[in-house]
C-alpha cells in the first residue's frame, strides 16, 4: 500500500536542477531509504514533501489527501514528522522541556500560558525512556552528546504521534553504540505501525534496516526495490563508483 507518493516533483535553485520531474511513492508501514551521492536531491526532496521548501512543480499525495503546497504545521498535522540532518534543539532548555515544546496547544488558555497537562508530561517522559535517555531530564540539551542529541530530536518527532517519520541522516556522527539503538528504535517503531523514510550514508545500516530503497542521482530516482536487488544494480554501482 502507498502511503507517500510523489508525482512529477521538480525543484532549481538559480537554475541548477536540484530535482527533475520526479515521480516516486513509498509503501506505507514499511522502513523506506532514499540513497544517493551528495547532491543528488535527497535533502531537497525532504524539505519540499515537508513544505520547507516550495516545490516548482509537482503533486504531493499521502494516503490519499493531496498536501502539494501546503505549510509545515499542515503537513504535521496530516501525519508526517521529521527530523534535521543537523539536530534542531533548543540547547539552553532541559531535555524534557525541549519535548514539552514540541506539544502543540490546543485551548486559548495554554497558548497564553503556554501550560502542560500531566498527561503531556507523562508522554514526554515516555518517549525519553523509550530512547533510554530518561536520566537526561533536567539536563540542558546542549550538554547531551552529538547521539544523544538526535535521540532527543526523534522522541521530539514522537510527541506529535506521527503515522510516518521522515530521518535525514540519523546515523551521521553518531557513535557505533548509539547507531545500534537508533536501528532498535525504528525497528520497533515499524513494528508498532509507524513508517519511515530514512535518508543515510551508512550503507551497513541502509542494507540490514530497510524493506524499500529509492536511489537517487543527480536529483532523479534511478533504481528503486529491496536491498537485495540495489546491492547489484548497476546504475547504483555507477553512480557512486563511476562504474
Amino acid at each position: 500500500m502507498s502511503g507517500l507518493e510523489i508525482t512529477g516533483l521538480s525543484k532549481s535553485f538559480g537554475g541548477v536542477c536540484a530535482l527533475d520531474d520526479v515521480s516516486v511513492a513509498f509503501p506505507h508501514g514499511k522502513i523506506n531509504a532514499l540513497i544517493g551521492p551528495n547532491g543528488s536531491g535527497k535533502t531537497t526532496f525532504f524539505n519540499c514533501v515537508t513544505g520547507m521548501i516550495r516545490a516548482d512543480s509537482g503533486r504531493i499525495t499521502y494516503r490519499g489527501q493531496d498536501l502539494t503546497g501546503r505549510p509545515p504545521h499542515r503537513i504535521a498535522r496530516a501525519g508526517i514528522g521529521r527530523s534535521f540532518q543537523l539536530c534542531r534543539v533548543f540547547p539552553r532548555m532541559t531535555v524534557l522541556d525541549n519535548l514539552l515544546c514540541a506539544v502543540q496547544p490546543r485551548t486559548l488558555r495554554a497558548k497564553a500560558g503556554r501550560s502542560h497537562s500531566r498527561a503531556e508530561t507523562e508522554r514526554a517522559r515516555h518517549w525519553l525512556t523509550r530512547m533510554g535517555i530518561d536520566h537526561l531530564e533536567r539536563a540542558e540539551a546542549q550538554n547531551l552528546s552529538w547521539g544523544q542529541q538526535k535521540l532527543l530530536e526523534l522522541a521530539g518527532v514522537l510527541m506529535s504521534e506521527p503515522e510516518t517519520i521522515l530521518l535525514d541522516e540519523p546515523a551521521g556522527g553518531v557513535n557505533p553504540a548509539l547507531i545500534d539503538r537508533i536501528c532498535a528504535l525504528v525497528s520497533e517503531l515499524n513494528a508498532e505501525g509507524r513508517t519511515f523514510l530514512v535518508v543515510e550514508h551508512n550503507m551497513d545500516l541502509v542494507m540490514s534496516l530497510s524493506h524499500h530503497i529509492v536511489v537517487f542521482d543527480r536529483g532523479w530516482p534511478i533504481a528503486e526495490g529491496p536491498p537485495s536487488a540495489i546491492r547489484s544494480d548497476e546504475k547504483v554501482l555507477g553512480a557512486y563508483l563511476g562504474v
